[in-house]
């Protein structure tokens, strides 16, 4: 309709030659526009038909409906919904001037008020209600929903006079039962711990009442389940006030010093997580949450939605009415922050979609000490909203009534069409970032409103007591009432010995021990009978007779086949047979990524797309009929986002492999947020435990230097505490066992894998099914083709270099080097480590050899590890890139690392 953004009679003209398109064909005009002139049809037959004289000229129904429209576009413009500030300004305005209508129309009666549901009505009566829709404490963005039933139902929602805010005495005694918790609890704070950081929710209060009514509407629709994201602000009083958490326990965050032994260093209070079940109004248990969070105020998002998309997939059949996510943003977080946008493209895709997120977004106007005008372009923190079409309604957070109006069509939107939408809680921050800060340095004029603004509990007060709801008496016993509760929990609190951080997810990892009391090195048993792998091979390897399929896949099935009959199985074969045997015993497997369902390097194909219908076929959900399920998805062009969707996924299921895998491993940097604040530290900060496993493409190979490495040194400068394991597998079986072993410990840690390139379709790299069926994982692989007393060489290598250095050793005829690879970098499997240095005790020279520069790779964490042992060091020399560019260079660097181990005249010194 953008041709209708003109003013005057260009504009009339086009309305009228609209009205002649719906004459001529009324399924070619928009839904409101089609219903408008409906109306306007039968009106002018009712008027015709009773012999009434048809005065009004239809060029004044169509500007009125040109009004309409522009009230419905931008009325959000002209809204009352600051409470500190003065809105700017914008043009052209809603006048009626502008839109050729006339003072003198205003007493005059016209069929357009059918098109807002009010029926024929004057012309200040249709202003008048367009004006309580959509510009008073409520602005609402829809018209660009393509969606003619949504929209639809959005303007009946609103502009229905039935749909108008109503509350009972009751509810709005609860509203302020509500705010009174919301704005006592940080009062009292306040007082009781002076200075002390908090990142208040002071100015938002009205969100407490907000998301109780979203919860209570919620389980009204058939929600049993909310998963919560926020950052820090407000956190303290969510905590408290909609997930229960005792006030006591908050108290005690503030002045405790010491963990309970089941947290090793824990984290400061508005970052931690907690869940609880509560019972809404009407009796319904509600599991509610609420994730911890670090700092990267948006890193929770994209867990969130895994961790709802998880517990949808394992707990509610796929049905999205059971379950929604609710994110809490901050207005300079989700206007700035990459990993919404991310998070927001994700929301309809088959492989992350929740049913529809509730985004609140505290925007308290300003981003630490930046204004909203230097926070962002857009108009709006929450334009990212536009990329789904998803609803945006801004409202002023001084009015709760017309918050909790909003949330509860919000809840109402998203479980009838399964989308996200976003609700603006325009309000401030009485505070500085922190309460340490001075707001006034930057924002002398801003804090200076604020300083004399009531908060939203005393607002809402005043208005109860002049509709004689309630008294000043009552308000203030109220008050007083949970001040003193406020200090009786407090004293509650110097009765706590230690600071217990509750569990995250209890029932589902009480079967499971804490990863530090966990020996890595104990053999576990992941050999499958041969005559099941042959079962399965079968299965993998079998596609429909009636589905069509490119040549060059039939080829890949029999290929495999083969390699079952040949008993010569490469990695893809291997891999894939891990998974059949996981999910035939009831393991849920899940992948995703960057062109998983192939592999980036066409090694995998999980799946096969029929060449004529598009339809694909994934003969791993077809193993058994009773089997764990199987997912693979070819991810969005998102490293962060899809990430962390995964992690957050792995969380909620500890019994199904979950496995995002890079394009190429280096890919993992734009990630890092994920790997620093929950793979690497979840457990020591919020004891988190999980199992996500991350597939890293590495190997150098002279792709150059953002194509080789995965950075294997940044994962190990954090690997501590068993936190998590690092491997670099070189055989097909290595691999089986290993993830087979991942599903099969007594604990859950994440799982980093630098899983191989070349080596994918490399002739030495195959295995047998015996080995699958008989075999265990190796940590480390010794060397079986010298003679211990023989050697006086010993390197030890991870990775593919293995396999240059055993054609090297061939080419020289060397029957004196022992050559030993580390399949488990983290944790170092010490002990077996030691036994090998034992079993060639004869070795006068022992060498650490690694592709990657001397300043990268295992090397730094083998050095600080095993100091003990004389290592020398065989590396590319150290540098600020991981790889050259050139594949003569990376040759070169190549042939240097192999004739420095087998250099003739050193290895006859030795």
């Amino acid at each position: 309709m953008d041709k209708f953004s003109q003013v005057g009679n260009q504009e009339i003209a086009a309305v009228e030659e609209l009205y002649q398109d719906f004459l001529n064909d009324p399924d070619s005009v928009e839904e409101s526009w089609k219903n408008f002139f409906k109306g306007f049809e039968l009106a002018r037959a009712n008027y015709t038909s009773r012999k009434i004289q048809w005065n009004e000229p239809i060029d004044k129904e169509f500007a009125i409906l040109n009004l309409i429209h522009g009230y419905r576009q931008r009325g959000h413009l002209f809204t009352k919904t600051n409470p500190v500030r003065s809105r700017r300004t914008y043009t052209p305005t809603l006048s009626i001037e502008n839109f050729g209508l006339e003072e003198s129309d205003l007493d005059k009666i016209f069929q357009a008020g059918t098109n807002i549901g009010i029926g024929p009505a004057k012309l200040k009566d249709i202003i008048a209600h367009l004006e309580a829709t959509y510009c008073n404490s409520i602005g609402v963005e829809y018209v660009f929903v393509r969606d003619p039933k949504v929209l639809t139902w959005l303007q009946e929602k609103m502009e229905g006079s039935k749909n108008s805010q109503e509350f009972t005495d009751e509810m709005k005694r609860h509203i302020f039962y509500h705010l009174k918790l919301a704005v006592g609890f940080e009062s009292f704070i306040h007082k009781k711990f002076v200075g002390q950081k908090r990142f208040s929710l002071e100015g938002a209060e009205s969100l407490i009442p907000a998301l109780d009514a979203v919860i209570e509407q919620g389980a009204d629709l058939g929600i049993r389940e909310f998963i919560i994201g926020m950052a820090h602000r407000g956190r303290l009083n969510i905590l408290a006030n909609i997930m229960n958490k005792p006030y006591e326990y908050i108290f005690k965050e503030f002045y405790g010093t010491e963990y309970e032994e089941d947290i090793a260093l824990g984290d400061v209070k508005y970052h931690l997580g907690f869940e609880n079940e509560v019972t809404s109004d009407h009796g319904e248990k509600i599991k509610l949450s609420l994730m911890p969070n670090p700092s990267h105020l948006e890193a929770v998002a994209p867990l969130v939605e895994g961790m709802s998309r998880s517990r949808i997939d394992s707990l509610y059949d796929g049905d999205y009415d059971k379950l929604a996510p609710i994110i809490i943003h901050g207005d300079a977080a989700i206007a700035a922050q990459g990993v919404v946008y991310e998070v927001i493209q994700m929301s309809q895709l088959n492989g992350y979609r929740t049913g529809g997120t509730i985004h609140l977004v505290i925007n308290n106007q300003v981003g630490f000490t930046t204004n909203y005008l230097d926070a962002r372009s857009s108009t709006y923190c929450t334009d990212v909203a536009k990329v789904t079409r998803s609803p945006v309604f801004h409202v002023n957070g001084d009015d709760v009534e017309s918050l909790i109006y909003t949330i509860k069509l919000a809840m109402e939107f998203r479980q009838k069409f399964n989308s996200d939408v976003f609700i603006d809680i325009l309000c401030y921050r009485k505070y500085g970032h922190n309460e340490g800060d001075e707001p006034r340095f930057t924002q002398p004029q801003l804090y200076k409103a604020i300083a004399d603004h009531k908060n939203p509990r005393d607002i809402y007060a005043e208005k109860l007591i002049r509709q004689g709801i309630m008294t000043s008496e009552e308000i203030k016993e109220e008050i007083k009432a949970f001040d003193e509760l406020m200090n009786s929990k407090y004293k509650d609190s110097e009765e706590i010995d230690k600071l217990k951080i509750k569990q995250f997810l209890v029932n589902e990892y009480e079967s499971f021990e804490k990863p530090h009391k966990i020996d890595f090195s104990e053999v576990i048993k992941t050999g499958v009978k041969r005559t099941r792998l042959v079962e399965l091979a079968e299965k993998i390897n079998s596609v429909p007779k009636g589905m069509k399929f490119f040549n060059k896949i039939n080829r890949i099935l029999s290929d495999r086949r083969q390699m079952i009959l040949d008993d010569r199985l490469d990695w893809g074969m291997a891999e894939l047979l891990a998974y059949g045997t996981l999910v035939d015993e009831g393991h849920p497997v899940r992948i995703s990524g960057q062109d998983s369902e192939r592999g980036t390097f066409a090694h995998r194909h999980a799946a096969f797309v029929a060449e004529d219908a598009g339809e694909k076929y994934f003969p791993l959900k077809n193993i058994s009929p009773n089997q764990g399920s199987f997912h693979i998805y070819n991810s969005l062009l998102s490293e962060y986002g899809v990430m962390g969707f995964e992690y957050g996924y792995a969380m909620a299921q500890p019994n199904a492999l979950t496995i995002w895998e890079a394009q190429f491993g280096d890919f993992v940097n734009v990630a890092q947020v994920i790997i620093d604040q929950y793979i690497t530290s979840a457990n020591e900060k919020w004891g988190l435990m999980n199992n996500l496993v991350l597939y890293l493409p590495h190997g150098y190979e002279g792709q150059g230097p953002e194509h080789s490495s995965a950075r294997i040194e940044r994962f190990l400068a954090q690997a501590a505490s068993n936190n998590m394991q690092i491997i670099e597998p070189t055989t097909p079986d290595n691999l089986f066992h290993m993830l087979r072993r991942h599903m099969k410990m007594k604990t859950r840690v994440p799982l980093i894998v630098f899983t191989p390139k070349s080596l994918l379709r490399h002739p030495m790299v195959t295995c047998t099914l015996e080995e699958l069926a008989t075999g265990h994982f190796q940590e480390l692989i010794d060397d079986k083709q010298v003679e211990p007393d023989e050697v006086k060489q010993l390197v030890i290598t991870s990775g593919r270099l293995y396999y240059d250095l055993v054609k090297k050793r061939a080419d020289t005829a060397d029957n004196t080097t022992a050559i030993v690879r580390l399949e488990q970098v983290y944790p170092l499997p010490v002990e077996q480590i030691n036994a090998t240095m034992k079993k060639y005790n004869k070795a006068e020279r022992i060498v650490w050899a690694q592709d990657e520069p001397a300043n990268m790779g295992a090397w730094p964490f083998i050095y600080r590890s095993l100091k003990e042992i004389p290592f020398e060091v065989v590396a590319r020399s150290e540098s600020a890139s991981p790889a050259g560019g050139l594949m003569k260079q990376h040759t070169l660097r190549l042939n240097k690392i192999l004739d420095q181990i087998f250099d003739a005249e050193v290895l006859a010194k030795a």
